[in-house]
């Protein structure tokens, strides 16, 4: 039987490149966005089924693990990617954006998660996979929203890597401290630049695979990822 895979909150960049690496190893995938139509390209070369969900609504999460139970079975691999940014002074944010944010970002994470635990611990087994950022771990000014919603995540990671691992269930946490390369969205490194200022997400879709992959008797409940132009 193959296995399987969520990914939540699936973009161009880290979520398409993990997308791409495991349907290489043979998974089944389930793509996630609130606009689904975006990932149609992804879902062709993969073979992945879209479903629509904003991952703050706890009512269309239950129904994307509804339907998988229905379809897959077993589920082997989730990895929550959403967050969002909401830059400004302290006294300039709009407390709803910052709800928002936080809601996206960490919220919506301990929704997937939660629904993903239910199924893992039943089976006995299971990886749960958090996208993290330079934020999770340093607060930058005007950054505020953000820097909640990534510390929020990682603490729910850490907690959960606790409680689980008695019961066979891998959790991790990545932070991605720097760009990431992305010709969609302008990142891309110019004549000027040096070579690989850029995270290249399939390099950083190697290293979610082999996290998945590690022996459970040594496992990773976090890694720091950056280009070698990144400061410490």
């Amino acid at each position: 039987m193959s296995k399987t895979a969520l990914i939540v909150g699936t973009g161009s960049g880290i979520s398409a490149s993990f997308a791409r690496r495991l349907s290489r190893e043979g998974y089944k995938l389930a793509l996630t966005a609130r606009n689904t139509d975006k990932l149609s390209e992804l879902a062709s070369e993969t073979g992945a089924t879209t479903l629509s969900c904003d991952a703050t609504k706890m009512d269309e999460v239950a129904a994307v693990f509804t339907e998988l139970d229905r379809s897959f079975g077993n589920l082997d691999v989730v990895l929550y990617n959403p967050s969002q940014r909401v830059p400004g002074t302290i006294v300039d944010l709009p407390p709803a954006d910052v709800a928002q944010a936080i809601n996206i970002s960490a919220f919506g994470g301990f929704l997937v998660a939660q629904e993903a635990a239910k199924r893992m611990i039943k089976q006995g087994n299971g990886n749960i996979l958090f996208t993290g950022a330079s934020a999770s771990v340093k607060g930058y000014a005007r950054s505020t929203a953000f820097a909640m919603g990534k510390f929020a995540l990682r603490g729910l990671a850490q907690s959960l890597a606790r409680e689980l691992a008695p019961q066979n269930i891998h959790v991790s946490h990545f932070v991605i401290d720097g760009g990431v390369r992305n010709p969609q969205k302008g990142r891309q490194e110019s004549a000027d630049d040096p070579v690989d200022k850029y995270l290249d997400p399939d390099a950083i879709a190697e290293t979610y695979l082999s996290v998945v992959n590690q022996p459970r008797s040594a496992w990773t409940w976090e890694v720091e990822l950056r280009p070698w132009v990144e400061n410490f």
